[in-house]
C-alpha cells in the first residue's frame, strides 16, 4: 500500500501553484514552495487552513469558500508539473512482475485521487485506489487502510505501507501494517522515525530488499 503525494508523485508544485492562485484571488499573501511541504499531508481542507492568514482561519465560511476555489483550481491544474518520482516506474514494474497486490491510499479527495492515478500512472494495475471520502475519517485513522486490506484479501500484518509523512507512519501503525518512510518525499527522517517508521528508504527500488 502506498501514499500518493510525496511518495509516488511529486505533486508539490501543482498544489502550491493552485493554493497560491486561490490566496491571490482572495487578496491574501502567497507562500514559497518549501512551506507547502508542511502544509500538505492531512487533506486539502487542512492545506487551505494552514495557508490562510491566522486572522481568518477560524472563519468557517471563508475557509469553505477558499476550499471550493482551491479544489476547482487544482482540478484544472493537477497535471501541469506533477510527475512520478525517479525510480517509481521501475518500482511499480518490479512489484507487478512479482505479482504483488498494490493499492494507493491518500488524503486527497477521492475523486481527485482516482483522476490523478489514472492520468499519471496508467501503466500499472492498482487493486484499490482510495482517497478521502466523508464521513470516513482521513488518515491517520486506519479505517480506510483496513478496508483496503480486507478488499484485497490480505491480512493487515502482511501489508507494507510506504509513505513520506508522520501521518502515513501513524496510519500504518494503527492498522498493524509495516511502516516504511520514503526519504525522497515532502518530510525528513526525523519526522518519519517519530511517526513510527520501522524502516527508511532513500530510493524507491530499496523497497524491494524488504520483500
Amino acid at each position: 500500500m502506498m501514499d500518493l503525494d510525496g511518495t509516488l508523485l511529486d505533486t508539490l508544485q501543482d498544489l502550491a501553484d493552485s493554493m497560491n492562485s486561490t490566496l491571490a484571488d482572495f487578496g491574501f499573501p502567497v507562500h514559497e514552495l518549501e512551506k507547502f511541504r508542511y502544509f500538505v499531508g492531512e487533506g486539502m481542507e487542512n492545506l487551505v487552513k494552514r495557508s490562510l492568514p491566522d486572522s481568518v482561519r477560524t472563519d468557517p465560511d471563508l475557509v469553505s469558500r477558499c476550499f471550493e476555489m482551491m479544489r476547482r483550481t487544482y482540478e484544472r491544474n493537477w497535471n501541469a508539473k506533477t510527475r512520478p518520482y525517479p525510480g517509481i516506474p521501475e518500482l511499480l514494474d518490479a512489484l507487478t512482475a512479482r505479482g504483488l497486490k498494490m493499492a494507493v491510499l491518500s488524503n486527497k479527495p477521492h475523486d481527485v485521487v482516482q483522476k490523478v492515478v489514472s492520468g499519471l500512472l496508467p501503466g500499472w494495475r492498482f487493486d484499490a485506489v482510495m482517497g478521502e471520502r466523508p464521513p470516513v475519517p482521513r488518515k491517520p485513522d486506519p479505517t480506510s487502510a483496513l478496508e483496503i486490506a480486507k478488499r484485497l484479501g490480505v491480512d493487515p500484518g502482511a501489508c507494507l505501507y510506504l509513505g513520506d509523512t508522520a501521518v502515513d507512519m501513524k496510519t500504518a501503525d494503527a492498522a498493524g501494517m509495516y511502516a516504511v518512510g520514503a526519504l525522497w518525499g515532502f518530510r525528513g527522517a526525523e519526522e518519519l522515525i517519530a511517526g513510527g517508521a520501522r524502516k527508511l528508504v532513500s530510493k524507491p527500488l530499496e523497497l524491494l530488499e524488504m520483500l
